[in-house]
């Protein structure tokens, strides 16, 4: 047996687990908001404070940059590549979870966008087909089979997490079906697109973190907080496995009509 497919067997066996733990259970996001579950705060904290120095001090201000000099269908393009490079993890994920219909949709999305859509720059499959995007993961993945979330743990760089899916994190950089295509092509284009997506999120997350930051007496506990009920939705999304179609942006033909002057 090959070493790349023992991840595979590791998930395998913990999907297992939470299947023979009985049917899947339906979680309140607001629960996330009872007491978090958070023994190890004062490390987690300490973990925070360097993530944080390193937001101020580097993330946020290159962010900003990139927010005010690069224009937005540029941004765009660029996000738009980066989401494709997620789909075939994220087709892996919606067929580990049960749920055929999602997989078929995120199968679609990545060869149409890789195609017609300039090797991902333009979402075609959405604007033009109505295919809309979706998150999911190995964390995700877990939750949807009955593994609870565990306690909050604070990662370093990767900010506010939980055991579970710290471990889903580790599963999905393990098994990403990209890093199996052979070739320096492929592997220098997965590298690069590593640091081009983390500039790509924290861009669009700036206007939400700097409201939560501006209006919270404890940021640290409202990006906790806040990262629990995300992550709650995103396992009941897994859970219900639907697939919120959109209808394709129309055409619009505008028909120019000559009004006659009015009457003296």
């Amino acid at each position: 047996m090959t070493k790349p497919f023992v991840p595979f067997l590791a998930l395998a066996g913990l999907l297992a687990c939470g299947a023979c733990a009985g049917p899947r259970r339906t979680v309140d996001p607001a629960d996330a908001e009872a007491t978090p579950n958070d023994p190890a705060e004062p490390v987690n904290r300490t973990v925070f404070a360097g993530n944080q120095y390193l937001d101020r001090n580097v993330l946020r201000p290159v962010a900003t940059a990139y927010h005010d000099n690069v224009p937005e269908p540029a941004r765009n393009g660029i996000h738009n590549f980066v989401t494709n490079l997620t789909e075939p993890r994220i087709m892996v994920n919606d067929l580990l979870q049960g749920n055929v219909t999602r997989a078929l949709n995120t199968a679609g999305r990545f060869v149409i966008n890789s195609t017609i859509g300039g090797a991902g720059f333009f979402d075609v499959a959405h604007s033009s087909l109505g295919l809309p995007h979706h998150d999911a993961d190995f964390g995700q993945t877990l939750g949807v089979w009955g593994i609870g979330p565990g306690p909050v743990v604070e990662l370093p760089l990767l900010g506010p997490s939980n055991l579970r899916d710290t471990i889903g994190r580790a599963l999905g950089f393990a098994t990403n079906p990209l890093v199996f295509i052979p070739g320096a092509a492929m592997a220098g284009i997965s590298t690069a697109a590593r640091p081009a997506s983390a500039l790509d999120d924290r861009e669009r997350l700036l206007p939400a973190t700097n409201a939560l930051e501006a209006g919270s007496l404890d940021y640290y506990a409202a990006l906790r907080s806040a990262n629990e009920q995300r992550r709650a939705r995103l396992v009941e999304e897994g859970r219900a496995g639907l697939v919120q179609r959109r209808e394709p942006v129309p055409s619009v033909e505008i028909e120019v009509i000559s009004v006659p002057p009015a009457r003296e």
